[in-house]
């Protein structure tokens, strides 16, 4: 079989895989990296297959590197290739990741870099998501951040808004530290935005509160006066307007 044949046979397989429902995550881990091989600058077809598979197997690192060679492609030769469906997808998810690490700036950046008109941006649901979720994320609107996940265009996002909703948990319980010596147990589930006891439980064992089941409550290691980022009374205030609305609703 030459070489050409061998890598369209791979790639075919590739397809079949990653496109099966479920996908075949395992034979498509195997397949890219006998493509690598095979085409070791990549083809943009299994680079963005390989970004996604990348993120469906919480490889946040193997990521970075598919959208570093990728960016050869939708940069320097957007003016010979068709634009690819998969670009601003993978393009909105490396936006996500920039807030994830805290790159504010770098993400502020990539935005304004992008090839669109600021009207055809707004319009873009890849692109409106993650402008979205940044703007929630600097007016501590966690609870839009929360509702995010069921909004993400691709099931891909989720992953990412998962991830950041790690990191909003873990500011939200250091301001609960800080801000009260105990809680309802009720109320702590809550303001951390978990939907079961047994998620609050396990959370709280990482960070080392007492937990009172039969009086229901949650108190706070004591911590000294630490240095947030976000302030605390105004990100309860927020969490707890939450907490009254979903009240309401009930």
């Amino acid at each position: 079989m030459s070489s050409s044949s061998k890598l369209h046979s791979l790639y075919k397989q590739l397809v079949r895989a990653f496109t099966s429902q479920p996908s075949d995550l395992n034979t498509s881990g195997r397949l890219l990296a006998e493509l690598k091989v095979c085409t070791p600058d990549g083809t943009r077809e299994i680079l963005e297959i390989g970004a996604f598979w990348s993120i469906r197997t919480k490889a946040v690192p193997s990521f970075d590197r598919y959208f570093s060679q990728l960016q050869t492609f939708y940069n320097d030769y957007s003016s010979i290739l068709p634009q690819s469906e998969r670009e601003f997808p993978i393009r909105g998810l490396n936006l996500i990741r920039l807030l994830i690490q805290n790159r504010i700036a770098d993400f502020h950046t990539t935005l304004e870099s992008l090839p669109l008109p600021a009207d055809e941006l707004v319009a873009n649901p890849f692109i409106r998501h993650p402008v979205n979720l940044e703007r929630w994320l600097m007016e501590g609107s966690y609870s839009k951040v929360w509702n995010a996940r069921e909004e993400a265009p691709a099931e891909e996002y989720k992953f990412f808004v998962d991830s950041l909703m790690g990191t909003i948990r873990n500011e939200i319980a250091s301001c609960e530290e800080t801000a009260y010596e105990s809680l309802p147990l009720k109320d702590a589930a809550t303001l951390l935005f978990f939907k079961s006891q047994s998620e609050v439980l396990e959370f709280a064992k990482q960070r080392g509160w007492q937990i009172n089941l039969t009086e229901g409550t949650i108190t706070f290691a004591q911590k000294g006066e630490e240095k947030l980022e976000i302030p605390k009374q105004k990100l309860i205030a927020n969490n707890l307007a939450y907490a009254r609305e979903l009240e309401q609703i009930v």
